[in-house]
């Protein structure tokens, strides 16, 4: 009788993870990391301008300036034991396996909790317009939703442009459902323009409007309203996606902390976890350059 032979792979198969790259499209407050709070002084109102002036001498005023404070936070991930058994009996390197993923989960989160921290509360809220389509954003949410449009785009680019919001840098956040959704929405000659802005090296899938378009698989989850969710799922939530201006939020991140200890004679193996300290806020008490997308719902 012949023996089939088998053969295990050195290489373990790992997880994909989202794309975080609009981390970077902020005011990077990185080097305060190691601080509590991170003050940031906010200019009070402008003076008034006199045309033809009659009257000296003119009144002196003086500028009341304030400040927009924000905490940062500390992040870490439970220890994990290796045996020193699975380095021997094993044909793939579990122990780098391990690393990894504990330190790209760490860092996953708090990109993910860095970007909820740029919705300010009373944020500027723009729901989207297109034809009904499934809700998406979790398996709870249920009915309809409506599409994200090029309608929609044109809304946002109004809004900053009364806002007086610089034309550089301006980014919207879309997860991958919705990002498909505003392509269908495009013209041919639209979706060839908006591909020729694309940027793979910097995470760019596209540029319309002034707005550079970052996509991941899931952005933010929103109640029906246009807020946050904070709560359990429920069956009206709805997806949501983020414009910003890179001057109206920060970012402050630190460095990885590993911690070991090795050939742990009571855990007969290696014991590591990671921290690292971080943080984010938008940085203007105006809320100008910012504004949370959701699906609005079908009537």
């Amino acid at each position: 009788m012949a023996l089939n032979t088998q053969i295990w792979i050195n290489d373990i198969i790992e997880g994909f993870w989202p794309d975080n790259s609009f981390i970077s499209r902020s005011v990077d407050h990185s080097s305060y990391v190691n601080n509590h709070t991170v003050h940031i002084p906010q200019a009070g109102s402008a003076p008034q301008v006199t045309k033809n002036r009659s009257e000296f001498p003119a009144t002196i005023g003086t500028r009341a300036d304030s400040e927009l404070t924000y905490d940062l936070d500390s992040y870490d991930v439970p220890p994990l034991r290796v045996q020193h058994l699975a380095d021997v009996e094993l044909s793939y390197d579990k122990r780098q396996s391990m690393l990894k993923q504990s330190k790209e989960t760490l860092m996953n989160y708090v990109h993910m909790d860095i970007l909820k921290k740029w919705v300010p509360n009373g944020v500027t809220t723009v729901a989207t317009t297109g034809e009904a389509a499934p809700a998406h954003v979790h398996s709870t949410a249920t009915g309809n939703r409506k599409k994200m449009t090029r309608a929609d785009v044109e809304k946002i680019k109004m809004i900053f442009d009364s806002q007086d919001v610089p034309a550089d840098g301006r980014t919207i956040l879309l997860d991958a459902i919705m990002y498909n959704q505003l392509m269908n929405s495009l013209t041919d000659a639209e979706v060839v323009s908006f591909l020729n802005g694309a940027d793979a090296i910097k995470g760019v899938m596209g540029k319309f409007l002034g707005f550079d378009f970052l996509m991941r698989s899931s952005v933010f989850e929103c109640a029906a309203g246009g807020s946050l969710k904070t709560g359990s799922a429920a069956a009206t939530d709805t997806a949501g996606g983020l414009a910003w201006q890179k001057g109206s939020v920060s970012r402050a991140l630190g460095e990885v902390k590993a911690y070991e200890d090795n050939n742990n004679p009571s855990y007969y193996g290696d014991i590591f976890s990671f921290a690292v300290r971080a943080g984010g806020s938008s940085i203007r008490a105006d809320k100008k350059g910012i504004v949370l997308l959701y699906q609005g719902t079908p009537a």
